[in-house]
């Protein structure tokens, strides 16, 4: 006979050869015991769990001659027929190739003949997600009420694949990975049996590989074998598998925590040199971080990493020394980095680019850290930690500054005048001995401090001669000469007062500049709009304090505010009732108008509701009869 794998040598028999799936064992054996077995059973799980392992050895318990029992006898003549694949009444489908409609049409006319030598009719159909609708629908009524000599037993890698209405049917039993420690001991197990030595890191490396599942691990077993004879040493094991030193890892992943850039690229090219896969050294070196954090995290890493002890002990000496933040960033950057290297043109250059980053990054600012500091600053703890300035000297009459608001105490001395610690009534100065300082070149407001009586008052200047009219103007944007005229001073400065507001108030900025003119009655200053609701919020108690303030700031004189506005801003019509925005509107929304603008595809310009323009009126009527009058 052949040579028969240890996948085929080894595969269980009955119940207590079956590696794992304890729960799923039990199940099935109290089952048989108690009489409670279900006609249709459906095994789930990973390739190489045990799935038609567990299907057969139930197949045998159940057409045992000592039975129904809870563990097959081996020896009648019904459990040595199933064991070498004889039995007729053991029917098993390969779903993959037998997927059609007719094969189920074939397999319900099979089972409907009672069994011929054993007690049941066992169908065991693999991989059964790769039937199709119409299969499936083929076999939906037999399954549910199947003769009484049948038993349905079903194995699929893809739960997710099979139909619910064949799921709701069936008895499910989903088979896990097998543990680290348990493939570990019936490796071992198998090796001795096959008089062979294992190095104990070799076989470390073999179960790692396997991933829980036993055939894939019998497979590189059998390979190993193969190459090494009656002795097997981690060597030959990364040499034959491709594989990558868990030392090579863990001296990798120490250096990128150090920041020993020269040492990574050593290793690396020791990687390169032992022609590891690429996708491995990823998992492995992921997998050696992932380690890491869970030292950090966890109370009991051994119940979560199936490690030796010894790779145990150096992972937790590593995350001893360094910090959860620095673990997780590094950890972030490789899992990124690394699989966009698994599908690079140059895997080595984007492998080099991943540690490079993954090195440098302590020298990068995180964002939160960034946010913070951004915050304390706004707040003014950093500033307050700051020594206190030194004054500021007096800057050139040629420099201007924006004027800051005066201390109620401290009146603001005039532009390129004396310190602001002399008190401004002491300052007296002559028109004659005070030279004309010469004109900036960017417009800012004359301040002068308020006069304690009107001796103090600086003459008014001199009107030029008519000899002196033809002499050149000075620019536009130049700041005029101070005037004692309240009205003058305060039109010709008002646009550098609306910088000064939109410095503070934006919005109250923008909204003084809708004024069509500001003018000043006594110790008034009248703000002319042509609608009042662009007035509706500067008139707000609160808005009105706060501008009341920038004008007494910036003007330096005692000034209330009002606001004017044609016709009292809100005049109602004694002929229609209406107030001006309202008439405007209606004759904007009128039928008339609307369909003249439909016609003749034209837009509103604009409306006119004076007293000269209204029908009737007198002002209209003198209007027509002599067209000169206004």
């Amino acid at each position: 006979m052949s040579y028969l794998v240890l996948a085929r040598k080894s595969r269980p028999q009955t119940f207590a050869e079956v590696v794992g799936q304890k729960a799923v064992v039990r199940t099935l054996q109290n089952a048989l015991a108690q009489g409670r077995v279900p006609h249709a059973l459906m095994f789930s799980g990973v390739r190489g769990t045990g799935k038609t392992t567990l299907a057969r050895i139930m197949a045998k318990a159940l057409n045992c001659e000592q039975g129904p029992a809870a563990e097959p006898c081996n020896v009648c003549r019904s459990c040595r027929q199933i064991t070498e694949g004889a039995s007729i009444d053991l029917q098993e489908v390969d779903g993959a190739s037998n997927r059609g409609i007719q094969e189920i049409r074939e397999l319900k006319e099979k089972i409907r003949f009672m069994p011929t030598s054993s007690r049941y009719k066992i169908i065991i159909i693999d991989e059964v997600h790769m039937l199709t609708t119409e299969a499936f629908n083929a076999l939906l009524k037999t399954l549910e009420e199947p003769p009484s000599h049948v038993y349905f037993m079903f194995a699929t890698t893809e739960l997710h694949k099979v139909p619910v209405t064949i799921l709701s049917r069936c008895q499910r039993y989903e088979l896990k990975r097998l543990g680290h420690a348990e493939l570990n001991a019936h490796f071992h197990r198998l090796a001795t049996m096959e008089g062979v030595q294992m190095e104990p890191e070799a076989l470390e490396m073999i179960v790692r590989e396997a991933g829980g599942s036993v055939r894939d691990g019998l497979s590189l077993l059998d390979q190993i074998f193969s190459y090494c004879g009656q002795e097997v040493k981690t060597v030959d094991v990364i040499d034959v598998l491709g594989l990558v030193s868990h030392q090579l890892v863990a001296n990798l992943g120490s250096a990128l925590l150090r920041g020993d850039l020269g040492a990574v690229y050593t290793l690396l090219d020791e990687m390169y040199l032992h022609g590891t896969d690429i996708r491995r050294f990823s998992n492995d070196l992921l997998g050696w971080f992932r380690g890491l954090i869970v030292c950090k995290v966890s109370k009991k890493p051994g119940d979560l990493l199936e490690v030796t002890e010894d790779e145990l002990a150096l992972l937790q000496q590593t995350a001893t020394s360094q910090t959860l933040e620095t673990l997780t960033a590094v950890f972030n950057l490789l899992l990124e980095g690394l699989e966009k290297a698994t599908f690079s043109q140059q895997p080595r250059l984007a492998l080099e680019l991943t540690f490079i980053r993954a090195v440098q990054f302590r020298d990068v600012v995180p964002v939160a850290e960034l946010v913070s500091r951004f915050d304390q600053l706004l707040a003014g703890t950093l500033l307050d930690a700051l020594p206190a300035s030194t004054p500021i000297a007096a800057a050139p009459q040629s420099q201007v500054a924006i004027p800051q608001q005066p201390s109620p105490a401290q009146p603001v001395p005039p532009s390129g005048g004396p310190s602001a610690a002399v008190p401004a009534a002491e300052i007296t100065t002559s028109p004659r001995d005070t030279p004309v300082p010469p004109t900036p070149t960017v417009a800012a407001p004359e301040f002068r401090p308020p006069s304690s009586s009107p001796k103090e008052l600086p003459p008014e200047q001199p009107q030029p001669s008519r000899a002196q009219e033809g002499a050149p103007s000075p620019p536009k944007e130049a700041a005029p000469a101070p005037s004692t005229d309240g009205k003058k001073r305060i039109r010709q400065h008002w646009n550098l007062f609306l910088k000064y507001v939109h410095e503070r108030q934006p919005w109250m900025a923008g909204a003084l500049q809708l004024a069509a003119s500001v003018e000043r009655k006594g110790e008034e200053l009248l703000i002319h709009f042509d609608d009042l609701a662009d007035c509706t919020m500067l008139k707000q108690s609160s808005h009105l304090t706060t501008l009341t303030e920038f004008v007494l700031d910036f003007f330096q004189e005692n000034l209330s505010i009002q606001f004017a506005c044609p016709r009292s801003g809100c005049a109602i019509d004694p002929a229609n009732s209406l107030a001006p925005q309202q008439e405007r509107r209606a004759l904007a929304n009128d039928p008339l108008v609307l369909t003249a603008l439909d016609v003749f595809t034209g837009q509103v310009g604009d409306i006119r509701i004076g007293p000269r323009y209204r029908a009737g009126h007198p002002a209209a009527l003198r209007s027509a009869s002599d067209p000169s009058a206004t």
